[in-house]
This record gives structure tokens, sequence and C-alpha cells, in this order.
């Protein structure tokens, strides 16, 4: 009997080696390679939907065809994916577990009418599924379930059915006979995904495939797959919190800096077209340390709430406490703040959050953290429809930032009376035409004056 012939994956990047190594020369990873079984794969391409052997072909005599794109019946999932799902694309949504990916992809497949849809899943009982959507409200005439972890028996069933769209749930759980290992092994996900590539350019079939990721990435799963697929979804968000976020961190189709917003519900995800009134509690009681920053991420502007608390130490080391912020970034903006404006904040307690549970990275939200702490330091309200946008520099100048028409559009949609800009964005903005008003300012004490100074 021939010896089984190994090999070793890295479980980050998927890089392969011959011997185990310390760390990853593809992705610099220490301690992620893994042995696993390798045998000669099988030469077989009918499994594929594979017939003849391609030709090479002059860009002449290629025919363009111009595909119709799936609309799923999503606003959010037709935003991230450009418009539409294309015919013969294989998209990965990948998020930690539990955060919503199969609750996403069930309601999109039950939602789809007059397109054949086939639910493949390796982790739920079919029993299990039908809990599911009876939960979230939907029939899905046109959706069939198959409970099903063998590749070869997944092609055969697309063969006879010929769906438009197939959900593969997750990729985690698939695995061909063609390779001696466990499922969710480096090399079986590796290789199920290259197969279901080649049957969804030979058939074109639409296939979305969720994969599971930790916290530390170490799990097989997208980053190995990020080379092979069209497109890669991010799902993310708290436990702790209702809101998910779904990226676009790859997309041959489309843009890549789109996002769509959810809320989880007990019934499933609900769309939120606009984020902007969710993420903005009503400050009509005058409560001090709450400012309203607009901000972008992506393409798409919204504004969010940020909260200051500024009281005195009650220990001898002053606390600085963020959620959602970067903590070096409140540091220096308190230093910019005592060395430049004056305020004596060495030996107070600082706690900022961003609410909503979002995680803001944008440098135009400095300006409406700045007004939070001054506003809880002074204990006086901000009125609540004044908003901000602008980043702070070391000196106490206030920068400028990019799209701020794009902000300050948003601001005016949603009733907004007064907005503070920094002065160098001044060029190229035509305030006549603009029902809130532009405040420019320069400096980190001339937006103190601005909001609680005589004038």
């Amino acid at each position: 009997m021939s010896k089984t012939k190994t090999t070793f994956f890295c479980r980050n990047c998927g890089h392969e080696s011959s011997k185990w190594v310390g760390r990853c020369q593809g992705c610099g990873e220490w301690n992620s390679f893994i042995e696993e079984p390798v045998e000669k794969k099988s030469t077989k391409t009918a499994v594929y939907g594979i017939t003849e052997r391609a030709r090479p072909q002059r860009l002449s005599e290629i025919s363009a065809v111009n595909y119709q794109r799936i609309n799923t019946h999503n606003g959010e999932l037709n935003r991230v994916l450009g418009g539409g799902l294309v015919p013969g694309s294989l998209v990965l949504l990948g998020g930690e577990p539990g955060i919503g990916k199969s609750t996403l992809a069930l309601q999109v497949a039950l939602q789809l009418k007059n397109c054949r849809v086939m639910y493949v899943s390796g982790e739920e009982s079919l029993q299990q599924i039908k809990l599911r959507a009876e939960r979230i409200g939907e029939t899905g005439e046109d959706c069939l379930f198959l409970n099903e972890t063998s590749l070869e028996n997944i092609f055969a069933f697309c063969k006879e059915l010929k769906p438009a769209l197939i959900f593969i749930d997750s990729i985690q759980t698939i695995s061909t006979q063609d390779i001696d290992s466990s499922a969710g092994s480096v090399s079986q996900i590796r290789e199920c995904t290259a197969a279901m590539l080649k049957f969804a350019k030979a058939t074109h079939t639409s296939i979305f495939l969720i994969g599971h990721i930790t916290k530390d990435g170490i799990l097989a799963g997208p980053k190995i797959l990020e080379h092979i697929v069209d497109a890669v979804l991010q799902f993310e968000g708290d436990h702790n919190h209702v809101y998910r976020i779904l990226r676009s961190l790859k997309n041959r189709f489309g843009a890549t800096s789109e996002l769509g917003i959810f809320e989880m519900r007990g019934t499933g995800l609900r769309e939120v077209n606009n984020p902007s009134e969710m993420l903005i509690t009503a400050n009509d009681e005058g409560l001090s340390g709450i400012g309203i920053g607009a901000t972008i991420d992506g393409i798409r502007p919204f504004l969010i709430e940020v909260q200051a608390l500024v009281s005195s130490a009650v220990y001898g080391t002053p606390q600085r406490s963020c959620t959602g912020f970067d903590s070096r970034r409140l540091n220096m903006l308190l230093a910019v703040l005592e060395k430049r404006a004056g305020f004596k904040l060495s030996a107070k307690d600082v706690f900022l959050n961003i609410a909503g549970g979002l995680k803001v990275d944008d440098p135009a939200i400095d300006l409406a953290v700045v007004a939070a702490i001054m506003s809880s330091n002074i204990d006086m309200a901000i009125n609540h429809l004044y908003c901000f946008s602008g980043e702070v520099g070391l000196s106490g100048e206030i920068r400028p930032v990019s799209r701020i028409e794009q902000r300050i559009q948003e601001a005016q949609k949603l009733g907004f009376t007064k907005m503070f800009i920094a002065s160098a964005n001044r060029k190229g903005i035509d305030v006549s035409g603009l029902n809130i008003q532009v405040v420019f300012v320069s400096k980190v004490e001339q937006l103190f004056k601005a909001l609680f100074g005589k004038n």
C-alpha cells in the first residue's frame, strides 16, 4: 500500500509548503501552517458542466454580451453589488458566526420571484430552515432547498434543475471526493470553490458562497477565496447592537466603495435606507456633550451622533475610554484642546462613544468630537440642529475634508440649520443656493467662540 502524501498549508492565505515553517512566506502570519493529506485530483470535467475545450481567441472574435443583472429585491444588497447580481458570477459573503449571513441569504432567496433558486445548506436541516423562513415571513415558491455536503451531488441536482441562482451555506461544510481530507480544510475549500467557479462560468449560473471567519482570521475561508471569487462581501456588526454593515471588499462588476446598512430584528434583516435618521437620537432636552458629525463611509454620506462625558477624576490617574473611535486619536485631540484652547483636561476623565455601535475612522469626525468634549466640559448644550465636519491638526487648525458638498447636502436633507466646516473648504462651494447656514472655522478656539461665545 502506497504511503499517503502530505503537504502543509497556511490557514490564513492558503500558501503551500513541502515542510512546516514558522512564518508564512505569503502573508507573513506566524504558526499558521497545518499538515493535510494530498491526493491526485480527478481529471473529469463533466461534473463542472464543461463539455468542450476552450481555444484562444482574438479580442475581435469575442462576442460582447450585455447580461441583464438579477434584481435581488434588496436595495442595500443591490447597491453593494453594483446594481444587481451578474449572471455567472461567484460571490463570497463572509463574516463572523452569528452575525446574520444565513439570514440575509435566506431572505434574498425567498424574495426572488420568477427566478429558480436553490438553497444548499450543509449546516442546518430542512426543518430548521423552514422555522427560520416562517419567522422571516416569506414563502418563496420558486426556491428549492437541499441539505447536502457532497459537491458531486450538488452539481448533479444543479444539472437536473438548472437554477439561475445557488446559495451555498456554508463553503466550510462542502467537500469533494477527489480530495482526501476533511471538510473545512484548506485544500477542500480551495478545490470546491475552484470547481464552483468553473461551473458558474460554464453555465452562467450565479453562486453565493457563505464563509465563516473568526476574529483572528485563522479559519480557512475568505482569505483563501478572495483571489478566486468575483466579489467579496463582508458582513460586519456588533452582537450587542442591531445594526449590520455590508461592505464590498472586492467587486469585478462594480465599485468597491459601496456600503449597505441593515437592522437586525426578530423577523430578519430590515434595510436602512436613511441611516442618518436611525443613528441620531432626539436631543430636544438640551443635553450637553452631544455633537453631530457628517462622515462618509465608502461613497455614502451619513450623520452620526458623538457622545462625550468629561468629569473630575476620582482616582489618581484620569481615565480615557473610547467606543467606536480611535483612542490614540482621542488623546491627540485632548492634547490639542489643552495646548491650543486652554482646556484643563489633564486631571479629568474623558469618555467618548459613537452612538449606534458603529466604528468610525473618518478624520472628518474630529470636529464633532472636539465640540462634544467642549460641551461636556463646560456643561453647555450644543444646538441639536448644528452639524460638524472637519479634521483637527496638531496646531489646532481645522483642516479641510473631501467631498464636503455631499456632507452638506446630507445635513440639509435632515433639516439641520447650521454646519461648521474648515475655512479651506470655502473654495468651490456655492452656499447661495443652500437652505443651511455654512460656518467656516480655521482654529479650535474659533469654534469655541462660535458655539459658546457671546457673539
